[in-house]
């Protein structure tokens, strides 16, 4: 296995297959590991049965709506049990696009952790409110200023980790949940040495 990716769901019955299908079709040895916090929608029924099929999925099945990050962290946990060499997270309603996987996967051969980056040059948002990102720029330069952060895109989602960092880092200490958890765990990358690279891409807005 060259990339495990990590993909959290919430009520993404719409999405989970299209988006496994795209994921096992890229020219890398993949696995995916979705993280269902028991959505109502059936999303985790949908993977389960995708996953019987394809031999290249794992559904790690929550009792409840846990949050963002400790969902991160439960299917980060469960790629490194894997010796997965790198641990790719990304959303499950393609916002982060499926096809640049393999732009992010070839960055981390010279860096710790790549972000798939809304704000480096040449980076776009497509299909959001002015006030969304007006909102979503603010939080990036709050916590830019607040915590020393060098990223331009600090709260994206969109992340391949080198498995030999996660292992230095202590991810028992991380405690933020929600979008939080992003910026805290940068932080921690950051605070551990990690050499930090930035691949621009379009974030879109989900259509369903």
């Amino acid at each position: 296995m060259q990339v495990a990716v990590v993909v959290p769901t919430y009520n993404e019955a719409e999405n989970i297959v299209p988006l496994l299908r795209a994921i096992l079709a890229l020219p890398l040895d993949t696995l995916a590991i979705v993280v269902d916090d028991n959505s109502p929608d059936g999303t985790g029924a949908l993977a389960q049965e995708f996953a019987r099929l394809s031999g290249k999925v794992e559904v790690i099945a929550r009792p409840a709506k846990l949050g963002l990050g400790t969902a991160h962290l439960q299917g980060i946990r469960r790629a490194l049990s894997l010796s997965a060499p790198l641990v790719l997270t990304m959303d499950a309603d393609f916002s982060h696009p499926p096809a640049d996987i393999p732009r992010l996967v070839q960055a981390a051969a010279a860096a710790d952790l790549v972000i798939g980056s809304r704000y480096a040059p040449g980076g776009r948002v497509e299909g959001c409110s002015f006030w969304r990102r007006a909102l979503s720029r603010a939080a990036n330069l709050f916590a830019r200023i607040a915590l020393g952060l060098h990223a331009l895109d600090c709260t994206a989602g969109f992340r391949c980790y080198r498995s030999d960092l996660l292992r230095r880092l202590d991810l028992d200490a991380i405690r933020s949940d929600g979008y939080s958890f992003l910026v805290e765990m940068l932080f921690a990358c950051q605070r551990a040495g990690a050499r930090v690279a930035e691949v621009p891409i379009t974030f879109k807005n989900r259509r369903l």
